[in-house]
């Protein structure tokens, strides 16, 4: 990056939260550091910020109540939860309130790099592509090494799981058609194929169960469609 991306961070635990600033700014952003949900929506106004990293557990004010407030003030910015939480329930909350990902403790501070880096290129406009990982929801999905992951759970992926996967998400949001799919990966689209093809379906959407935020939509007589929720 030729100029920081700056970070406002929220966490309370003050051992971590110097552990987690430090390897940020190892890792070429700028960050400014909260350690109390009372002070944080001050700080935020006088502030510039490319992106929120709001711990939801906080012993005043918690990390819902701040997105909510900071949501009101900037709709656009990115905002990324970080919680030892993950229940549906919780996971639901914080992408109805706008959340961009969300990422639970304890976490691989490699997968929340390039969590942001994602985050920050899909806000920034970028057409800079990694035609190798992809973030979905608060997925992992490495196409290289055919691997998905979410904290310390991973799947490996067959190789045409892996390239199904890898067409949903370079569609991500718009129909992959049935046929495309079944030509590129199968060399075929007769109907025993494509009955094979919704098997491969049906285990991935098996894969992303663990996040209501994610869905592989059966568009009748089309295709596919790969939606991750957000709220604009």
């Amino acid at each position: 990056m030729d100029e920081k991306e700056h970070i406002f961070l929220l966490e309370d635990d003050l051992s971590f939260g110097a552990v987690l600033k430090s390897y940020l700014e190892i890792n070429d952003f700028r960050v400014t550091w909260v350690d109390d949900g009372k002070l944080a929506i001050d700080r935020f106004r006088n502030g510039s910020f490319s992106i929120c990293i709001l711990d939801v557990m906080l012993p005043n004010v918690d990390g819902f109540t701040v997105g909510t407030e900071i949501r009101q003030m900037d709709r656009s910015i990115p905002i990324l939860f970080l919680t030892a939480k993950s229940m549906r329930e919780d996971v639901l909350k914080g992408y109805q309130l706008g959340a961009d990902d969300y990422i639970t403790k304890p976490f691989d501070t490699e997968v929340l790099i390039f969590k942001l880096k994602a985050i920050l290129k899909r806000h920034n406009g970028s057409t800079v592509k990694n035609d190798d990982m992809f973030s979905i929801g608060s997925f992992v999905f490495d196409y290289k090494l055919r691997t998905i992951e979410r904290e310390s759970w991973q799947q490996k992926l067959s190789p045409k799981e892996a390239e199904l996967l890898k067409m949903l998400c370079e569609n991500q949001n718009e129909l992959l058609p049935r046929e495309a799919a079944l030509k590129k990966i199968w060399g075929d689209d007769g109907y025993f194929t494509a009955r094979s093809m919704d098997v491969y379906i049906t285990k991935l959407r098996k894969f992303f169960s663990g996040d209501p935020s994610i869905e592989i939509k059966n568009i009748h007589g089309s295709g596919f469609l790969l939606e991750v929720k957000k709220m604009q």
